[in-house]
């Protein structure tokens, strides 16, 4: 994975179902929450929009939401929150997974949410790693 990009894409190796499962199942054993999961395809199908597949899982740690909300000047990374990674399926027939690497997006803010968004970046890069190698 090239974490030098803000948007970071990787093959997985399963179906978006599977895919899916996957990250929650990994997201879980490292204490993770997964508030929702948001299937935009069935979601556009609604509106008579036909997509391949594409799921959001939303994670979230209280341990790094918790650093990022307790203090109100710091309340403003909230609109970050919870992570998000989206798993779809490609024209190729292919599933991939994509993260924002927001590790880049937070030069500007205070150290503590800097520090809070590191450790959530790279655990849920972690997650993604090891769900795509179950």
């Amino acid at each position: 994975m090239n974490k030098n990009r803000l948007i970071i894409e990787q093959l997985s190796p399963y179906d978006v179902a599977t895919t899916v499962e996957k990250i929650i199942a990994t997201a879980a054993k490292k204490d993770w929450q997964n508030p929702a999961t948001h299937d935009l395809q069935q979601s556009l199908a609604k509106s008579g929009k036909e997509v391949r597949p594409v799921q959001v899982i939303e994670i979230c740690k209280p341990e790094y939401s918790g650093t990022m909300l307790e203090k109100n000047d710091e309340r403003i990374a909230s609109i970050l929150m919870p992570c998000r990674i989206s798993v779809y399926e490609k024209a190729d027939g292919k599933t991939y997974v994509t993260l924002l690497n927001i590790e880049l997006m937070v030069a500007e803010m205070p150290s503590s949410i800097a520090e809070a968004i590191k450790g959530a970046s790279d655990e849920s890069f972690e997650i993604v790693d090891i769900a795509l190698s179950i």
